[in-house]
């Protein structure tokens, strides 16, 4: 029996530190702040993916750094960031 490989893709959302609202604990960027790959505004995050990256000025983050629902990612102390500082997060789906 030939061994089948899984669909596995990737998608990414990019935006800015600048758009995110709340302070400390409480700091969050909505997914609707987001562009995606193909440049338009994003709805929504998935809501069904195996694990996803954030990135935030092009630096992977720890898995600790942030939580994620499909309306937004919670970033703690994000606030105390330079707003122009850009944020991609990298859904890997299978």
């Amino acid at each position: 029996m030939p061994i089948i490989k899984p669909f596995v893709t990737s998608l990414r959302f990019n935006s800015t530190m600048g758009t995110g609202t709340g302070t400390g604990a409480t700091f969050a960027i909505a997914a609707t702040a987001f562009d995606n790959d193909a440049g338009t505004a994003a709805t929504a995050f998935p809501s069904s993916f195996a694990y996803y990256n954030l990135y935030i000025n092009g630096v992977l983050q720890q898995g600790s750094t942030s939580t994620i629902t499909t309306t937004t990612i919670t970033i703690p102390d994000g606030d105390a960031e330079n707003g122009g500082t850009p944020v991609t997060v990298e859904f890997v789906v299978n």
